[in-house]
């Protein structure tokens, strides 16, 4: 007989079933158990049948970059059935290839006549691939004007078919957009007049150079080194050089409390929570624009949790335990500043972590949030933007295979993602940069902490992905914490808000939905720029705008357009706006406390920026 510890975790699982089967049925009722037939390749845990389907997806996603070929070729086939069986929307579109060649045809005959003729299709205004003068010049002129023209056929191809899913629309039309990103005359030599000239002028000397930094960044990606330029940015010496102690650290983050920089300070600490897919100090840059400097001049204690970069021994860390750090870390600000209130910040996941804290803090009677402040979160993810195209059940289940063979999420594969969309800013315009033109763009401080980035866990990430992102549990008062669900509605403190125009991971709309869910008075900011350069927007940063306007708890619902309407305008950088609101909500000061404390486990471990921002 076959001893019983041989017994494969799907046997066993088969055999319970029939029992309680069973014991459910009786007389005639009951089936007779079923035969169960034994596998060699059926093994305890990770050696079993569906072990074998996730290695394979697992090394498939080596050469995707973890984007499911599954899901975009069931998009894709679902968008080519329906076009098929739409022939008004063929006709139209053969009517406007027509009409596209026309005026194709047409402006060819203007170029003869004139070669600084008005072109008859402009770029969209974050096209800047054509911008350099040689574009006007024939046969270029020609080459982009064609091109631009089959973009936007392509975009109406893609678009208004009846039956095709928003969704699966912004798809098609986002896969056929790399494409042709990818085809574009600005990427090939003799289609490029500036490439064109400068190979001609320099006799190759460009393409020498370019295939040396290619060379060059070939070997830094396969030895995990950081991009070119980085070097002049290290943490603790270039950036993330605000004075403070390390003062607690657990598995999963280090805290940095900051020394004070003025002799009294609000009795309300600060304590700020980054997203756990960044090194946190996107808000301690250098010191001419980092938020955290400005706020400790301006009179507050600022606690900073600074994640540990997880491996795959941490493949089993989940939501759970990021939310018991943060809580770890909230008893350690109380400790060092105790008997005070404290305001919570959050930027991006970290705001997401913060607004189901604050939601569980409220819901158990926790009342140490003196009030809320949010940076580019969102709490709704019904619309969340173009991150959705990478975000179905078929990719998340092709992520969970990729994070389960290599028990995280790698920093290259949310790269990808992040520059896929912005592909011909983020990839192209690199690749001509710098290895057609052969010169090097040049490092500045926000590119290189894009660089230096984090991973996540196998587990928190599948909990995040599938629980927060696809099902939307948070907003929907779903998502359960201590066992129990948890409601934005619930939280009782004032909210600061801030969102960006320009955002393509956190859109402002999305991010605006807030008011739908907080009962509570929110001062929202929407400021120019992207996810990261609308955050960090120090004064006297030139060409910043930003309006605000707080919506009270009884106020009625605005729209996004009509809030924006009612908004007041102000130029310059949103920072002294925050502080003023803080400044409202705290008290009289007061001298500023020690670092840390004279006992452990909160005693100053060793000087910021610390140990975990340092881990690749």
């Amino acid at each position: 007989m076959r001893d019983t510890k041989d017994e494969t975790i799907d046997e066993k699982h088969e055999k319970s079933e029939a029992h309680g089967t069973e014991e459910a049925k009786s007389g005639l009722d009951a089936e007779p158990p079923e035969i169960v037939h034994t596998s060699p390749i059926e093994a305890p845990d990770r050696y079993t049948t569906k072990s074998l389907d996730r290695a394979a997806n697992a090394h498939l996603a080596r050469f995707t970059m973890g984007v499911s070929p599954y899901g975009l070729s069931s998009t894709f086939f679902d968008w080519w059935v329906h076009m098929l069986g739409s022939p008004g929307k063929q006709v139209q579109l053969m009517e406007k290839a027509a009409r596209k060649a026309m005026r194709l045809g047409v402006y060819a005959g203007q170029v003869a006549r004139d070669p600084h003729a008005e072109p008859c299709i402009e770029p969209l205004p974050h096209d800047h691939r054509f911008e350099h003068q040689g574009w006007r010049s024939w046969p270029y002129n020609m080459i982009y004007q064609s091109f631009l023209l089959s973009q936007q056929w392509w975009y109406n191809a893609a678009c208004d078919i009846d039956g095709v899913g928003h969704r699966e629309e912004q798809v098609v039309s986002f896969v056929t957009r790399q494409m042709l990103d990818m085809m574009s005359p600005s990427n090939f030599i003799a289609t490029n007049p500036e490439v064109a000239r400068a190979t001609m002028e320099e006799g190759g000397a460009n393409l020498v150079r370019g295939y040396q930094n290619f060379l060059e960044d070939w070997e830094r990606a396969i030895s995990g080194k950081l991009p070119v330029g980085t070097e002049d940015y290290l943490p603790g010496r270039d950036v993330a050089t605000t004075p403070g102690k390390v003062v607690f650290r657990n598995r999963l983050l280090e805290l940095i409390q900051y020394a004070p920089a003025t002799k009294k300070v609000r009795p309300e600490p600060l304590l700020i929570v980054p997203a756990w897919i960044m090194k946190y100090y996107i808000l301690d840059l250098s010191p001419h624009n980092s938020l955290v400097k400005y706020l400790v001049e301006q009179g507050f204690t600022v606690f900073m949790v600074s994640w540990r970069n997880p491996t795959a021994e941490d493949r089993d860390k989940g939501m759970e335990d990021y939310f018991e750090a943060v809580a770890e870390a909230m008893d350690a600000v109380g400790a060092i500043v105790p008997d005070r209130k404290m305001h919570g910040v959050g930027y991006c996941l970290g705001g997401t972590l913060m607004a189901a804290k604050a939601a569980q803090m409220a819901r158990d009677g926790d009342d140490r949030l003196a009030s809320l402040t949010f940076f580019a979160t969102q709490t709704d993810f019904e619309e969340p933007g173009e991150l959705q195209l990478f975000v179905s059940e078929s990719e998340v289940a092709f992520l969970e295979d990729m994070m389960w063979d290599q028990g995280y999420l790698d920093t290259k594969q949310m790269a990808g993602a992040f520059q896929l969309l912005r592909s011909a800013d983020l990839i192209w315009s690199r690749y001509i940069h710098d290895y057609l033109m052969g010169k090097r763009q040049g490092m500045f401080d926000l590119m290189a902490w894009n660089a230096d980035a984090t991973r996540m866990p196998y587990k928190m990430h599948s909990e995040y992905l599938r629980k927060i992102f696809l099902g939307n549990e948070l907003a929907e008062g779903k998502y359960r914490m201590g066992g129990r669900p948890v409601s934005v509605g619930d939280i009782d403190v004032p909210i600061f808000c801030v969102s960006t125009t320009s955002d393509h991971v956190a859109p402002w709309q999305s991010v605006y939905k807030l008011h739908l869910l907080a009962d509570t008075p929110v001062t929202f900011v929407l400021t120019n720029g992207g996810h990261n350069a609308g955050i960090v927007s120090e004064p006297g940063h030139e060409g910043r705008t930003f309006h605000i306007r707080t919506t009270g708890e009884d106020d009625k619902f605005s729209s996004p357009d009509a809030w924006m309407a009612a908004a007041e305008r102000q130029d310059g950088s949103w920072w002294p706006s925050l502080v003023d609101w803080l400044d409202a909500r705290s008290g009289n000061k007061v001298a500023p406390p020690d670092l840390g404390t004279d006992k452990a486990p909160f005693q100053p471990i060793e000087d910021a920026p610390g140990s975990y921002v340092f881990q690749r």
